[in-house]
């Protein structure tokens, strides 16, 4: 079988080169067949669980602030960025039809908030220029013939296609069940390519004792069952902290904003923004670990204040008339934490009550104050591991950079071969900044492969 170009992945990136590929044949005049080949039985599966099917698409921050963001070598990405702004992603999709909103944070998403619009959009518009999507079409093999310049693409089921171009769009090694287990990786590398060592990005940090029995593998699967500490955190959100990355004992990052505890770990905006340099490091050997700040906009003196204040407010309540001292403390956590997080962190906290014995049936608790200041400013989370590529949102590492043209995609070492998204050593913050780097360099991978076709 044969195609002058084929897109070997039908996810975000892939769909997109396809798309422009197309488009810049139609708009030149040229017949020329561009085809799709997805190993799933559908296309795109991963962007339909992307933003837990909400699907933040892209990011609408102009460059300066975009480029912020992505963490490998932004430079690489500015040609395919300013080739497909992110305003650009957006009214493309409006262009086809979706309706979008922008959220705080310059997040975009489809109005309706449903992942498999953006899917349709994608796929309508290949269709729309004569894009042929195969799938249930595993490539097992990619060859190069420089000699005849062209490709030849061999299936696991035997098929065999001929190309003169190759957009490899195939992803990383997140979430494999959709698909991305790292064959492009492997393609690249038989042909010569260097691979950045790659680890799990956008991912839960899992804290030393919360799951069982404990792991002493940096991998934790999600499906480890939860300790007693962590049936007591998991499913507490928590908004408007500060949580900050020590590594050896040293802060290496901070971020403020959002976080979750789940049935992984510690997770949500601002977990996964720390996630990366936490994996990194813990890959590498170092002790990480996180230290959760519940009231940012007081210092530790003001925070010691105000708490003696609430505790002697208290004590002259009337409804504390007989109540233990233990008690009290709940009570006084109440008025400072969500209560759904007050058994977790007496639970990690236990030197805020001090047992003093004062003969053999006597005894007293004394609840220490200044420790709950201390410990609602500085909750540290020793981290055991994370969870690995089976939840990780995004794949950091990959083929390196160096090895590919910023302007066109394509490969330095084998000409005809493009490679866009996520199979490339370049990923972002959460946030839309990695579909709109997929999409960023899918289309001008699409473009630069079109137009680099020898006109007959």
């Amino acid at each position: 079988m044969k195609s002058e170009i084929v897109v070997i992945g039908g996810g975000a990136s892939g769909l997109m080169a396809a798309y422009h590929a197309a488009r810049t044949l139609v708009e030149a005049g040229v017949a020329a067949q561009v085809t799709v080949l997805e190993k799933m039985p559908r296309p795109a599966r991963k962007v339909m669980i992307t933003g837990k099917g909400r699907c933040n698409f892209t990011n609408v921050k102009d460059w300066n602030a975009f480029s912020g963001h992505v963490r490998s070598k932004p430079n690489f990405v500015k040609s395919a960025f300013y080739n497909l702004p992110s305003q650009a992603v957006v009214d493309w999709f409006e262009s086809f039809g979706m309706a979008t909103v922008v959220e705080r944070g310059d997040r975009a998403f489809p109005a309706s908030y449903h992942a498999s619009d953006v899917v349709d959009t994608l796929v309508n518009a290949c269709h729309s220029l004569g894009v042929k999507i195969e799938t249930d079409a595993e490539v097992g093999e990619v060859l190069c013939s420089p000699a005849d310049e062209c490709f030849r693409i061999r299936l696991t089921d035997g098929r065999e296609w001929k190309c003169r171009r190759v957009i490899v769009a195939t992803g990383g090694l997140s979430y494999p069940t959709t698909g991305s287990t790292g064959d492009g990786l492997r393609w690249a590398a038989e042909l010569g390519h260097r691979i950045v060592p790659t680890f799990p990005s956008l991912t839960a940090l899992v804290p030393k004792g919360y799951k069982i029995p404990e792991i002493k593998d940096l991998h934790i699967d999600r499906s480890a069952p939860l300790s007693e500490l962590g049936r007591a955190l998991c499913g507490v959100q928590l908004k408007n902290i500060l949580l900050s990355l020590q590594i050896e004992g040293t802060e290496a990052d901070s971020e403020f904003g959002d976080i979750d505890f789940t049935d992984g770990g510690l997770e949500g905006p601002v977990g996964f923004q720390l996630s990366r340099k936490a994996v990194k490091a813990l890959v590498n050997g170092s002790r990480v670990a996180l230290v959760l700040d519940l009231k940012p906009g007081v210092d530790l003196t003001e925070l010691t204040v105000r708490i003696k204040s609430l505790w002697e407010e208290i004590g002259r309540d009337p409804r504390s008339r007989g109540v233990r001292e233990k008690e009290r403390c709940r009570i006084l956590l109440g008025k400072l934490l969500p209560r759904e997080l007050i058994p977790g962190f007496m639970q990690m906290h236990p030197e805020i009550l001090t047992l003093e014995r004062r003969g053999r049936a006597d005894t007293k608790v004394w609840v220490n104050l200044v420790s709950i200041a201390k410990a609602l400013k500085a909750w540290q989370f020793d981290i055991a591991g994370y969870v690995g590529y089976e939840r990780a949102v995004v794949t950091a590492g990959g083929v390196s950079t160096d090895d590919f043209v910023a302007k066109t995609m394509e490969s330095r070492l084998v000409p005809g071969l493009y490679l866009c998204g996520e199979v490339l050593d370049i990923d972002a913050d959460t946030g839309g900044y990695n579909l709109q780097l997929a999409f960023a360099t899918g289309a001008l991978a699409g473009r630069s492969a079109a137009k680099s076709l020898p006109v007959e």
